[in-house]
């Protein structure tokens, strides 16, 4: 059989990727084909006599293109379907991708002419999104190394390949540990609090097994939530939370620990030969946030108002769980559980009463709905789309008058090859390609709850926001419309990416919003207005507590980047130094939240992870607007859907930002919303 990641172009429905014809061989040979083709086109813009935008920009641009579109499916391929097969090409497939890049980000000839149409620019009469793929092309070869020297260039390479070989190590050690927890429980009367649904996932998963008449919990979010929210069996909940938090850090063959510590050690050095002090001064240049002290600054200044609240709400929760069940010392591992207790003695409300309301199916109809009604599109599933598992659903993305927007991808449950956590991502970016406006194709990969015999997917609220969360991104790639694919959709500054997903999230608070799709599975009864009041009241419960864990992961992900990691301590010391300014309990041995953060060591969020709670600032301001507007309000969404979902990174984001609101956001809305200063 051929190898059709070969061609030029797919011969399928909206050029899909064919995942049907794909096997794990063909990565290899296919990604040294395409480097081959764009290496050939590349090198044919070092001999152009008159260097230009038109003669050097635009076609380098699109040079790697076909290279892009196979490392994306790879990769994504790598996170949601991986197996032992596709691990094993990984180590051969992103060494060639690194080669690649810094063969062309380290080619002098080629860079000389790239600085001569930047030093041109001004005579160049290049639009706005020109003018910024110019700036950025340069800025990224300088970023890369053209500027440096003999000695220096080779030290580059060496050190971005064993960056690429670590990452996927830390990825694949992370998976591995998360997928071979099992915790059997054989007698019944010990899982005392858990919900009939979650007992009866947990009696599935162990009969698939072949462990009938026991029941299994496993780490993924939808198994380990449920039990130590639910759970009363306080030894139990010890065990598991110690399991999921000690993955990668035990004394095994997956331990992360050094791995880590190599890691920073390499992004800071790469950082120095880059003329950089840290690796966060690098990240940070091209951050809205600019340089660390900027962070620091905003991370403490959350900290101020988070740290009383949080300190009132963990005593408040410490005296509850002694009156209750006589615990003398809170632990981490009773946290959500007492939580949970508490929140319903206080609101009067259980969460898993809400889950009957919230079918799979009906969530996926009601976020369309939200869709069509803000920004005009219709999602029609379609059955002939290849796709990579058969749990992945395809639809055709149409705007208002019919026309073809975008194909989505959307993989909703968790299974031994995919990591755990939610994520979107694109197997096509939009872009402009010889004229003609290629559509993206957009994916969302969660691990929701998955149905059982007796009852369909029913999700919990915070699935239910996780579901907003992604789908806010999928519209920022979905709606993408940039002439140049590197500038398109969410390639945006990491702080700014954020603001997409996390306002999606304000609406699944919204009677408004919650009344087009939230039906009881059985009854078809709306959602309770009592229930949806309740939910809005709730929405603060505890939140200096969770402001404060998200302050510590941006804590943490800060000290090992904007400092020489020489000089820090072993991980666990580490984290104990921050957690005696951001947590209330003590530190958990042999707990390390490092060791399988993936976010900042298998992904893009090195230095800079402090951007959810910055993207908070915006999305609560921007939220204000619609408020004030009306929730569906035309003339608002518009104005968004034109200035941030569609524009890319185009411009500067605060530019754009301004642009829709009138004004740069103010901080205050989010602690107003956030109930940490009166409103």
């Amino acid at each position: 059989m051929s190898n059709p990641l070969m061609s030029e172009s797919f011969n399928t429905p909206f050029e899909a990727t064919p995942f049907d014809l794909i096997k794990p061989s063909h990565f290899v040979p296919a990604i040294e084909f395409q480097i081959a083709a764009a290496k050939e086109k590349i090198n044919s813009l070092k001999t152009v006599s008159k260097p230009s935008f038109k003669t050097i920009i635009e076609p380098l641009e699109s040079a790697e293109h076909r290279v892009g579109l196979i490392a994306g499916i790879f990769f994504n391929l790598h996170s949601s379907e991986s197996s032992d097969e596709l691990q094993a090409v990984a180590k051969d497939f992103s060494p060639l991708l690194t080669a690649f890049s810094n063969d062309i980000n380290l080619d002098e000839e080629l860079f000389a002419q790239v600085k001569k149409v930047y030093d041109q620019r001004a005579s160049e009469d290049l639009n706005t999104e020109q003018a910024r793929l110019l700036e950025k092309t340069y800025k990224g070869f300088v970023r890369n190394g053209a500027l440096l020297k003999g000695e220096q260039k080779e030290k580059l390479r060496a050190v971005d390949q064993e960056l690429s070989q670590l990452s996927l190590k830390f990825g694949d050690n992370v998976l591995a540990e998360t997928n071979q927890y099992k915790l059997f429980v054989t007698d019944k009367s010990e899982l005392n609090g858990l919900p009939e649904s979650a007992l009866e996932a947990a009696a599935q998963s162990a009969k698939e097994e072949g462990k009938e008449g026991q029941w299994l919990f496993n780490l993924t979010y939808p198994s380990y939530i449920p039990f130590m929210t639910y759970a009363g069996n306080r030894k139990l909940r010890e065990t598991l939370y110690r399991a999921s938090t000690s993955r990668g850090a035990k004394e095994n063959e997956y331990n992360n620990r050094e791995i880590i510590k190599k890691i920073a050690e390499l992004r800071f050095e790469r950082a120095n030969l880059l003329g950089f002090k840290t690796h966060a001064d690098y990240v940070l240049e091209e951050r809205m946030a600019e340089k660390p002290e900027s962070v620091h600054s905003f991370l403490e200044n959350l900290l101020t108002h988070a740290l009383p609240a949080g300190k009132k709400e963990s005593q408040e929760l410490e005296a509850f769980a002694k009156q209750t069940e006589g615990v003398e010392k809170l632990m981490p591992w009773d946290t959500a559980y007492f939580s949970e207790k508490l929140k319903q003695k206080t609101f009067s409300f259980d969460e898993e009463l809400l889950k009957p309301y919230f079918r799979l199916e009906s969530t996926i109809d009601g976020i369309f709905m939200v869709a069509k009604k803000l920004y005009g599109l219709e999602f029609k599933e379609r059955k002939d789309i290849p796709v990579y598992h058969k749990d992945v659903k395809t639809y055709e993305v149409q705007n208002e008058k019919g026309e073809y927007v975008s194909l989505f991808y959307a993989d909703f449950f968790p299974r031994p090859g995919k990591r755990s956590g939610a994520w979107m991502t694109s197997f096509r970016s939009q872009s402009i390609q010889n004229g003609k406006d290629q559509r993206p194709h957009i994916s969302i990969v969660c691990n929701f709850t998955k149905p059982t015999e007796t009852k369909p997917s029913l999700l919990t609220f915070n699935e239910v926001l996780t579901f907003f969360h992604e789908f806010g991104h999928a519209l920022h790639g979905m709606l993408a419309n940039s002439q140049y694919e590197t500038l398109s959709g969410t390639n945006v500054y990491w702080d700014f990416v954020e603001l997409p997903s996390q306002i999606m999230e304000n609406w699944a608070y919204e009677k408004e919003c919650l009344d087009l799709f939230a039906k009881h599975y059985e009854t078809g009864e709306k959602i309770p207005a009592e229930y949806i009041q309740k939910i809005k009241d709730a929405s603060n419960f505890h939140e200096g507590r969770g402001t404060l864990r998200q302050i510590s992961l941006g804590l943490i992900d800060m000290t090992w980047h904007s400092t020489d990691p020489k000089t820090l301590p072993d991980v666990f010391e580490l984290e104990k130094e921050i957690h005696r300014k951001t947590n209330l309990f003590e530190p958990v041995e042999g707990s390390s939240t490092s060791c399988s953060f993936s976010h900042i060591f298998q992904g893009g969020y090195s230095a800079g992870y402090y951007s959810y709670k910055w993207a908070e600032v915006l999305d609560a301001d921007a939220f204000e607007y619609f408020k004030e507007k009306g929730l569906f309000n035309q003339e608002v969404a518009k104005s968004f859907k034109e200035n941030i979902l569609s524009r890319g990174g185009s411009e500067h984001p605060m530019t754009l930002y301004k642009r829709f609101r009138g004004a740069e956001p103010k901080p205050e809305a989010l602690l107003r919303r956030s109930g940490l200063i009166q409103a």
